[in-house]
């Protein structure tokens, strides 16, 4: 079965760290460049970081410095260490692939950062 299911999100102090995590099926994961996105309440779905399949990584402007995308190819798994978070980090986080065609989205992992 073609899925994505992301972990690891919660409630976090402003300059508090989380550590998310997905698991992908491997037909969705091999080869491809992956990304994290998130979605905050009333606006539009945007990329965060990318992670090619040999480990080069991208990331937005407001996270540089902040946020590293990470992967294993053995456990089909991307990671996204988010430290120093701020209140403008709060969204629903997910994972998928950054180019060509997508499968569906999976539930997400709420990321909420205040005091």
């Amino acid at each position: 079965q073609v899925q994505l299911v992301e972990s690891g999100g919660g409630l976090v102090q402003p300059g508090g760290s989380l550590r998310l995590s997905c698991a992908a099926s491997g037909s969705i994961f091999n080869g491809y460049t992956m990304g994290w996105y998130r979605q905050a309440p009333g606006k539009q779905r945007e990329l965060v970081a990318a992670v090619t399949s040999s480990g080069s990584t991208d990331y937005t402007d407001s996270v540089k410095g902040r946020f590293t995308i990470s992967r294993d190819n053995r456990k089909n798994t991307v990671y996204l260490q988010m430290n120093s978070l701020k209140p403008e980090d709060t969204a629903v986080y997910y994972c998928n692939r950054r180019y060509g065609s997508r499968p569906s989205w999976g539930q997400g992992t709420q990321v909420t950062v205040s005091s």
